[in-house]
């Protein structure tokens, strides 16, 4: 009986938890400001963008809104994974072609935190913001050498050469290497591409940055990557303009939490998911990415 009870209180407790985490959530995304003529939604980019189901569902909310007159990308991201960044890029296109999109850079919105950036109507930056670092980079580890000293000898089953390309127990090999690389340049190309279209430059123009190198967000608006300097409230400034709604409520729009996130935090769930991963043997080794190292 005892154990009954112990059982139901701590359920009724995580109920409760669960409800109230849910109010506050309501309330922290409440609208800022009152009564106005529109809303401007507000999402956030923040970290390494590794996967972009969340971002394209938080875009296509506010894109089916019909009281939401403009948006705001707030991005602070190093950049990511080439394909999540690339659905992200894509999406903000589309979106733009229906509502203005304003990105506001924070501290950092370099490699594909800018290639995300590219594809929107405008674009605002701190005069100290970092951004460009245009550019791929794969990276892995070779512990061939190691092994060799340690007398273990790894065996390898394929289907072909390059099926295990990079692989950590061989030497590099220079025709591996030169597949690799060849997909290296592909993928720049098409950042290069995209932000040549997207700030409406010359190609030849993008490519003579395009070399990895860093910019403050003074330097990036010489060179067209950027349409303003300023904060936050410059970027909601341009964005009523655009939106044409002068007197719009500012609202930030957020993932909607499991079950589970609520009860045990946010997050929870992903690291469930990523521990689940590992147990079944499902590690990611190696990955192109978008990235400012």
């Amino acid at each position: 009986m005892k154990k009954f009870k112990t059982f139901f209180i701590v359920i009724s407790v995580l109920i409760v938890s669960a409800v109230i985490s849910w109010g506050v959530s309501k309330i922290l995304n409440r609208p800022v400001g009152g009564i106005g003529n529109g809303e401007i939604a507000v999402i956030k980019v923040k970290g390494v963008i590794s996967e972009a189901d969340n971002y394209l569902k938080l875009l296509d909310r506010v894109e089916k809104n019909n009281r939401i007159k403009a948006v705001i990308l707030r991005v602070n991201s190093p950049g990511g994974v080439v394909g999540a960044c690339q659905e992200i890029h894509d999406k903000v296109v589309e979106l733009a072609k229906k509502k203005p999109v304003v990105v506001s850079m924070e501290s950092v919105a370099a490699s594909g935190g800018l290639y995300i950036s590219v594809g929107a109507t405008k674009i605002v930056a701190n005069p100290g913001t970092i951004t460009g670092s245009i550019g791929v980079i794969l990276q892995t580890y070779n512990v061939s050498d190691l092994i060799k000293k340690l007398g273990i000898k790894v065996i390898t089953v394929k289907s072909g050469p390059y099926k295990d390309l990079l692989n950590p127990f061989e030497k590099p090999d220079p025709k591996q290497i030169a597949v690799v690389q060849k997909l290296i340049d592909n993928s720049y190309m098409q950042f290069v591409r995209a932000v040549a279209e997207g700030r409406h430059l010359p190609l030849e123009k993008v490519k003579k940055f395009a070399d990895g190198r860093i910019f403050t967000g003074e330097e990036a608006k010489k060179l067209g990557l950027v349409d303003y300097l300023g904060n936050f409230d410059r970027a909601v400034e341009i964005a009523k303009e655009l939106g044409k709604c002068p007197r719009a409520r500012v609202v930030f729009i957020k993932k909607e939490s499991s079950f589970l996130d609520r009860i045990l935090g946010r997050g929870t769930e992903n690291i469930l998911k990523t521990v689940i991963r590992a147990i079944n043997g499902n590690v990611e080794e190696v990955r192109v990415m978008y990235l400012f190292d």
